[in-house]
């Protein structure tokens, strides 16, 4: 009996090294982010900005604002195929896949140029008064919504001209469009406030306010969940808002200084990225509750980035900064 009963032992702890083993061996596969490659950007100085995608040519494109240049990378290959110079502090790029067309707005000049995608030929210049900021596609009336100035959004349609126009109460920072319907929410961080425009109505509707932590720039939606995520950096929260009155209903903290976060909807996750030198990856446990699973260093002053569902990466834009080499950070998502 006792040598059965050392054996039964014996095979229980075995057993428990073994479940361990799998365990651990199932975290290290099951990490949320795993670098995959990496872009190096030659030549590329100061600061960077926001990032576009074509998905179908594999192609990112890069606004390098402190380089006042526009960089397109062919993903397969790894590399940069082409530079389009003499761009006054590129801040937002869109790709229009219906089109082939590429719109960069700029904040020296208050510019969106609008190129050829194929060619790279510039097509057109629509000005704006100062500071042409972040770009988004309204797949509806097929128009460019381009945020400015000291307060508002600008409507051009596929060839660039303006048709129309919302004030707001100061500049736009991150602004995203409802898909379901006519809103536009909008931080607008000099005002401690998210505005929310109506685009069939052309004017701001309703105003909430960010009071719970200021500097409020980047913003994702959760809208099968009826949530809007908005990235603060003082001091450095996601606030999670209802979309029907604005209430918050969450504040994890996440890294600081962040430029850009993403909602990965079929995974449950927001990815945030933080010129702080990280990527947080909170879960979405549910509406109101959020884990922080995983934080990956990156590099200082990396803040702004993409995800892109189709192709399950999220990249991530790295300044050069003495040592430190301008590239982009290509992640798996997992």
């Amino acid at each position: 009996m006792m040598v059965l009963h050392d054996i039964m032992i014996r095979s229980s702890t075995l057993l428990i090294y073994w479940l361990a083993a799998v365990f651990l061996a199932f975290g290290q596969t099951a990490a949320p982010l795993r670098l995959e490659s990496r872009i190096e950007l030659p030549g590329v100085n100061g600061r960077i900005d926001h990032l576009s995608v074509d998905i179908k040519g594999k192609r990112l494109f890069v606004a390098a604002l402190g380089n006042h240049t526009l960089e397109v990378l062919d993903l397969k290959a790894g590399k940069v195929v082409k530079s389009i110079p003499e761009l006054a502090e590129p801040q937002g790029v869109l790709y229009d896949s219906a089109t082939n067309k590429l719109f960069v707005a700029c904040a020296g000049d208050g510019t969106t140029r609008i190129f050829d995608a194929g060619s790279y030929q510039l097509l057109t210049t629509t000005h704006f008064s100062a500071d042409a900021d972040n770009l988004r596609h309204e797949r509806e009336d097929q128009r460019v919504i381009v945020g400015y100035g000291e307060g508002a959004l600008g409507m051009l349609d596929e060839k660039g001209n303006k048709v129309a126009e919302i004030g707001l109460d100061a500049h736009p920072e991150s602004f995203q469009l409802e898909s379901k319907g006519p809103r536009i929410f909008v931080n607008v961080p000099d005002r401690k406030e998210i505005e929310v425009a109506d685009r069939r109505k052309g004017t701001v509707v309703a105003r909430w306010p960010v009071t719970r932590a200021n500097k409020n720039f980047p913003m994702a939606l959760d809208e099968a969940h009826g949530l809007l995520f908005t990235g603060c950096r003082a001091p450095a929260r996601l606030l999670v808002l209802n979309l029907s009155d604005g209430k918050v209903i969450a504040e994890p903290p996440i890294v600081g200084d962040t430029d850009d976060l993403f909602y990965d909807s079929a995974r449950q996750r927001v990815y945030v990225i933080g010129g702080e030198g990280f990527i947080d990856t909170l879960h979405q446990v549910d509406a109101g509750h959020y884990e922080r699973i995983d934080r990956i260093n990156t590099a200082p002053g990396a803040r702004t980035g993409l995800f892109v569902p189709a192709l399950n990466r999220l990249y991530v834009a790295v300044p050069h900064r003495g040592a430190q080499r301008a590239e982009v950070l290509v992640y798996e998502t997992q």
